[in-house]
Order: C-alpha cells, then sequence, then structure tokens
C-alpha cells in the first residue's frame, strides 16, 4: 500500500470535496489518472495557479484573482442596486441565472447564536459603509429562507431602514412546482407573497 500512498492522499482530498463520496472520489483520480496528459497535469497546474491567486474582492468578497473583482469593476453594474447573498455560491447562481445587472455584496455567512457568530463575524459592517459611501438605491436581501438566514436580514433590514430602499426575493412556489409535493412553509410563503394577475 506504501507505493500507492499519494494516491491514496489524493483519493482521501478528493473525497473531503462537497459532493464527492470514497467512491466517487476513487472513480474521479482513477479517470484523471487515465487522462493524465489530458486533465491531470492542466489541472494540477490551475491549481496550484488559482491557489497562488485566488482571493476576495475587497469591495465585495467575491473571489477574484485581482484586488476587485470584474463584477465590480464593470462600469455598467453602477446600477444603485446592491444583492445582499450569504456566500459567493450564491452569487455565482445569481449570476447563472444571468436577471440581476447589479452589484453585490457577499456576506462570508449568517448570524447565528448557537454557532456564536457576530455580525463583526460577517461583511455586514463593509456593507453599511458601502451604503454609506456608494450610490446604492437598493439592497435586495437574498438570503436563503432559513432562521438564520431571516435573522440575519431582519438585522440588515433594522440598521438600514430609512437609509435605502429595502428588499427582498419572493418566496413560494418554484416553476414547475406542484403544489402536494410542497412543504407547509413554502405554501404559506407563496400565499404572503400573492400578486395580482
Amino acid at each position: 500500500m506504501s507505493a500507492n500512498r499519494d494516491i491514496d492522499a489524493l483519493i482521501d482530498l478528493m473525497a473531503r470535496l462537497p459532493g464527492l463520496g470514497p467512491r466517487s472520489a476513487r472513480r474521479a483520480v482513477l479517470h484523471l489518472i487515465r487522462k493524465r496528459a489530458l486533465l491531470l497535469t492542466p489541472l494540477a497546474d490551475l491549481m496550484q495557479s488559482v491557489a497562488a491567486t485566488a482571493r476576495e474582492c475587497l469591495n465585495c468578497g467575491n473571489v477574484c484573482t485581482a484586488d476587485i473583482c470584474d463584477i465590480c469593476r464593470d462600469d455598467r453594474r453602477a446600477t444603485g442596486e446592491l444583492c445582499v447573498v450569504e456566500d459567493v455560491a450564491d452569487l455565482w447562481a445569481m449570476e447563472r441565472a444571468g436577471a440581476f445587472r447589479g452589484r453585490y455584496h457577499v456576506l462570508g455567512g449568517t448570524l447565528s447564536a448557537l454557532d456564536g457568530v457576530t455580525p463583526d463575524d460577517l461583511r455586514i459592517p463593509r456593507l453599511i459603509d458601502r451604503i454609506a459611501t456608494e450610490e446604492v438605491g437598493e439592497v435586495i436581501l437574498a438570503l436563503n429562507a432559513t432562521v438564520d438566514g431571516q435573522t440575519t436580514a431582519h438585522y440588515i433590514a433594522d440598521h438600514l431602514q430609512g437609509r435605502v430602499r429595502l428588499t427582498s426575493l419572493a418566496q413560494g412556489v418554484p416553476i414547475g412546482g406542484e403544489l402536494d409535493y410542497l412543504d407547509d412553509g413554502t405554501i404559506s410563503a407563496a400565499l404572503r407573497a400573492r400578486k395580482d394577475i
């Protein structure tokens, strides 16, 4: 087994990635080894490069390879709308949808009394600074519909009330959803957020 120590270590590391267990990691590593020139070597080079250059955008918290990300540098995105999200994965999901053309602010998590996460542990003070210094007309709170997400949204709303227009994402029945398969909370939220036809 000692001859395979590096391969075993690679499998163990890959198994720690979200969505990969030991079996999936083993299959992925074997595939990479078989396609060494096509996949493994370029992947290793890119991972080394990203490890050396990746950082958080000083302005919004997005992941990029410069001090300020492309979204913050894009003057066309200076619409006065600032979308607040919990983490970078949420920002990327919003970008995939292609429906939002403003700028973002990544909190880096949510407030949590159980885990001891306070506003100073997140990028909430930076958000308040941005509202004071940038021309922001609307803050869209795009936080997850969890207890911690809603607690964080209420905290931010309390601190920004009267300073800027505050909105949140609609919640309720997803496109293609069937009422019979939805939970009670989703149905309740959909009823509260109903609109005229």
